[in-house]
């Protein structure tokens, strides 16, 4: 089982993809709680150079919502990332498969909701 769900969105540079990545989780009912430049935050505390490289932390309210409710404990594992990471040829968004990430819990009806939760996230990644 792989842990997450990968799109090259080819010729496109990062900043163009980080809007429309944000626009494509907000029609699948994602907010963008936090972003890390991961580029930036390196260069700062211990200047080196990486490719661009960002984390953005992606929370579905109503589903988060349903998650609690079921494993009040499951915040540990929240919100979604989803990365952005510069390659040659455009960039790699890659995304948390909440199925894998939550197979440790047992709770059928959590995975259940971490089903529906991957479906949202690959739909937000297959139409950005």
């Amino acid at each position: 089982m792989t842990y997450t769900y990968n799109r090259l969105l080819s010729g496109v540079a990062i900043d163009d993809a980080h809007m429309r990545v944000c626009d494509a989780l907000g029609m699948q009912g994602f907010g963008v709680l936090t972003e890390i430049d991961v580029k930036e935050t390196l260069k700062k505390k211990i200047d080196v150079e990486v490719d661009g490289y960002r984390i953005l932390g992606a929370c579905n309210p109503t589903m988060a919502h349903k998650a609690i409710g079921l494993e009040p404990r499951i915040g540990a594992m929240l919100p979604c990332n989803v990365i952005l990471r510069q390659m040659k040829d455009g960039t790699e968004v890659s995304a948390i498969d909440p199925v894998a990430s939550m197979a440790a819990v047992e709770n059928n009806e959590l995975h259940a909701v971490a089903g529906e939760v991957r479906d949202m996230l690959r739909a937000a990644i297959d139409s950005a």
